[in-house]
């Protein structure tokens, strides 16, 4: 790493501009995981205010998921190629920009277009963020316990903008968009001041191509992805997106095959490690999203809760990761990521399976609660150990590519496991939104959730096997060399 100013990690200590970078980062990832949830409890209020569709209203929270899964891997490669530092400062200030420009339009399709270029920065955000720490702090003790405390930020900030959005509705929508301004702004002038210039990649050219047919297939996937619930699986619009993003991605893996500056070194892939993290990612995500989904539609069409309430509900989970997280990594130092993902993702499976039991008479405390304990225990072992598995081992040239693989995984992973349990949920409803319709339809969308888990403890599983194997055979090596000596 080059550096106009050098920060050192080789002490147990510290010192405040080392902190200063680690919570800048972590601000803006906690910000873009903030503004995705933020937005939805206002919906109603904007609805009513612009005139817009139900159709055009699922496009505000969608907009901003097309902009932030399409473009991950394209954000993650040209903070490598162009200077993480650069990327991360010109993304701050266009999130920020659009953020303010959402709080004041009174048109609905230009509110649509703000939240897409929000979630497009934050595609060049999170990965330049991550490739930041990962690059600042060695390998080792240093960068798990500083993925821990990034961890905090970025899985809390989504239950916080459930709660934030609670309570600014009550004020008036717009401010569930100009909130993020002021902190935007103020973290962006703590990057300047804070973040080294770190050298960009050099001797390697720009992978044109690749990167025009990496981010139409990707943003093609996650379109049709997020359209398939409304307007049909089967339907043609849906079978032809599905086709074009297929043709898209195998001509972008073909062209990176064959070119000499590619987008995305396909080699990286063969990373056992990284391969996990992104499948395990996908459906850890995949199952949340989609419990998180049903969950709300519960605690409001069948309990009867108001949005702050149902927000609320979600704050143990919260609490437990942010007072968790930041003092996981000696865990995880002495477990290693495989065990330590492999005990989150069982404590979400368990979690889900839980809630198979409710009915429109059950308390939060009995039949709520005991989910969202396991769900914040999850989320504190599986997500800090999921980053830092994705980000070990790989060279620091590489380190956006990583952290744009994995949220990649994660945005599409958690869009694929929404739409699935949404047409699960409204296939067995009938589409209804009562209280008796609904609860015909949560069991087999718990179900569908609770396997989608499942899927995650198998993968999860298969890299604690490898790591058995990989120290019975450092065991047994280990006396031959005494041996030889």
């Amino acid at each position: 790493m080059s550096s106009s100013v050098q920060l050192s990690t080789s002490s147990t200590r510290w010192d405040a501009r080392l902190w200063g970078v680690l919570l800048t980062v972590s601000v803006v990832v906690g910000l873009d995981a903030l503004d995705v949830s933020m937005v939805a409890v206002a919906l109603p209020s904007i609805q009513a205010e612009l005139g817009l569709s139900t159709g055009a209203l699922q496009w505000i929270i969608s907009a901003y998921v097309l902009g932030y899964g399409g473009l991950l891997l394209l954000g993650g490669r040209t903070a490598d190629l162009l200077g993480r530092r650069r990327v991360f400062l010109v993304a701050v200030a266009v999130f920020a920009l659009a953020s303010l420009l959402g709080g004041l339009v009174d048109d609905g399709a230009l509110l649509i277009a703000t939240r897409f270029i929000k979630g497009l920065a934050a595609a060049f955000t999170a990965p330049a963020a991550l490739s930041i720490i990962t690059t600042t702090f060695h390998e080792g003790p240093a960068r798990n316990r500083a993925i821990s405390i990034f961890a905090v930020f970025g899985a809390s900030g989504y239950s916080a903008g459930l709660v934030f959005s609670g309570l600014l509705t009550q004020v008036g929508w717009r401010w569930t968009f100009l909130l993020p301004v002021p902190i935007a702004l103020a973290a962006l002038a703590a990057a300047i001041k804070l973040i080294p210039s770190y050298s960009p990649q050099t001797g390697g050219g720009y992978d044109f191509p690749g990167a025009i047919t990496g981010a139409a297939g990707s943003l093609l996937l996650v379109f049709a992805v997020v359209e398939a619930p409304e307007i049909g699986w089967a339907a043609p619009r849906t079978l032809i997106s599905f086709a074009l993003a297929l043709a898209l991605l195998v001509t972008f893996v073909f062209i990176e095959k064959r070119s000499k500056h590619p987008l995305l070194r396909l080699g990286i892939l063969r990373s056992g490690p990284l391969a996990r993290a992104n499948l395990g990612g996908a459906t850890f995500f995949g199952a949340y999203i989609g419990f998180q989904f049903v969950v709300m539609l519960y605690l409001q069409n069948v309990l009867g809760w108001s949005a702050l309430q149902t927000a609320l509900g979600f704050l143990p989970a919260a609490l437990i990761v942010a007072f968790g997280s930041p003092r996981i990594e000696p865990l995880i130092d002495r477990l290693g990521t495989p065990r330590t993902i492999l005990a989150g993702v069982v404590a979400h499976v368990i979690g889900y399976a839980l809630f198979l039991r409710i009915d429109e008479g059950s308390s939060y405390a009995g039949s709520v609660l005991p989910s969202m304990i396991l769900l914040g225990i999850g989320f504190m072992l599986a997500f800090s150990s999921l980053n830092i598995q994705a980000t070990n081992g790989i060279s620091d040239d590489e380190q956006g590519l990583a952290g744009g693989l994995l949220n990649t995984s994660i945005q599409v992973g958690g869009a694929i496991g929404l739409a699935i349990v949404t047409a699960v949920l409204t296939g067995n409803s009938g589409g209804a939104t009562g209280s008796a319709a609904l609860l015909n339809g949560l069991a087999p969308a718990l179900t569908v959730v609770t396997g989608i888990a499942v899927i995650s403890v198998l993968v999860a599983l298969s890299g604690v096997v490898g790591l058995r194997k990989a120290e019975a055979r450092s065991t047994v090596a280990e006396p031959e060399f005494a041996a030889a000596e």
